[in-house]
């Protein structure tokens, strides 16, 4: 009986970032065309720059290190419009991937303010129908907020992905390192007003940082999902509210691994094992395929055939992460009949 499913199985990924997500062939050919100046002239040693080896783990500062020159590669509206049509044609080609939600941090991509955000945001959209029109694929984007940006910015992110709903943005996330400095609750009006506009809102938490910011997290912002939240298994109660408000996770486990995040095959294991007690809803997803050098068909080929998840359990995930994907769900609302409003003004009309 074979481990895993057939490969004309249809797939969908929740969690997949822009920065993470290119072949470095295709990177290494932007920079060039932009004239960006890159530490090296050897495309090998390039690669190995911008990439994680699966005998080569590092810890979660120096993964995220590496989208420095993913980032920089991307900080413009042509290059940002080849990578999303590249990420999304190379997911159904490579894998079948046919519904696929990329995020990425706008704000990182305007060199500091230099590139206007609305043709970055654009720039994004056109990447995406692009590649609908060569595939039959269902992709949509997720604009990421920052845990080390100031709330004022995380906040133009939060209203440009408002401003952009119904043309391919279909939810707000937040990354960035844990850290006892991010308070959920200042998040609160802000994701509450995003969710009152029909986009989605997944949170990265349980990751690296401790189990109890997940359940602030779900508390104050109301996530439909958890970027990661592998930390939740070691805790009954997050268990136990995830479980009753149906939130999906959004599991990477080759990322997880890399940095050391999780310590092997056999504590995830376990963390699949506590999940599968607790009646939670999970997806798997690669974070950055490229950067990882992993791809959704492998992770749950590996998951089979160490004997993790059965093939009917993969299936399973397949279908919650169909059914979590905000992609659906967005594309036919209409666009704002107003310009964003300042946060003082916001906060009057939801107080």
């Amino acid at each position: 009986m074979p481990a895993t499913l057939p490969r004309k199985t249809p797939l969908t990924e929740l969690h997949c970032h822009l920065g993470g997500a290119v072949a470095p062939a295709i990177m290494w050919g932007i920079a060039h065309a932009q004239g960006i100046r890159l530490p090296t002239k050897d495309y090998w040693e390039f690669r190995e720059l911008i990439t994680v080896g699966k005998r080569r783990g590092r810890s979660f500062e120096g993964y995220l290190e590496l989208f420095h020159w993913t980032e920089l590669i991307q900080s413009s509206p042509i290059a940002v419009e080849r990578s999303v049509y590249e990420v999304v044609g190379g997911a159904y080609r490579k894998n079948n991937v046919t519904t696929i939600e990329l995020r990425f941090n706008p704000m990182k991509r305007n060199r500091g303010g230099e590139q206007d955000l609305d043709h970055i945001i654009s720039a994004a959209i056109r990447g995406m129908d692009r590649a609908k029109l060569e595939y039959p694929v269902l992709p949509g984007l997720i604009l990421c907020l920052d845990r080390a940006f100031p709330y004022a910015l995380n906040e133009i992110i939060a209203e440009k992905a408002i401003a952009y709903r119904g043309r391919g943005v279909v939810g707000i996330d937040i990354a960035g390192p844990e850290s006892s400095g991010f308070r959920p609750r200042d998040y609160r009006r802000l994701f509450y007003r995003a969710r009152r506009l029909g986009l989605g809102v997944t949170v990265h938490s349980g990751e690296a940082g401790p189990v109890d910011e997940i359940k602030e997290v779900i508390e104050e912002l109301e996530p439909a999902r958890i970027g990661h939240g592998v930390k939740a298994a070691y805790d009954p109660r997050t268990m136990e509210m995830i479980r009753e408000r149906e939130i999906t996770l959004e599991v990477c486990p080759t990322s997880n691994l890399t940095t050391k995040v999780v310590s092997g095959w056999d504590e995830f294991r376990w963390i699949f094992d506590s999940f599968r007690r607790n009646g939670v809803r999970f997806s798997i997803n690669t974070d950055g395929p490229e950067m990882l050098r992993t791809y959704i068909r492998d992770e749950l080929a590996t998951l089979g055939r160490l004997g993790i998840l059965s093939v009917e359990e993969q299936a399973q995930s397949v279908e919650w992460a169909r059914q979590a994907s905000f992609v659906a769900g967005v594309s036919d609302l209409p666009l704002p009949v107003r310009p964003p409003a300042p946060r003082a003004a916001v906060e009057r009309e939801e107080a």
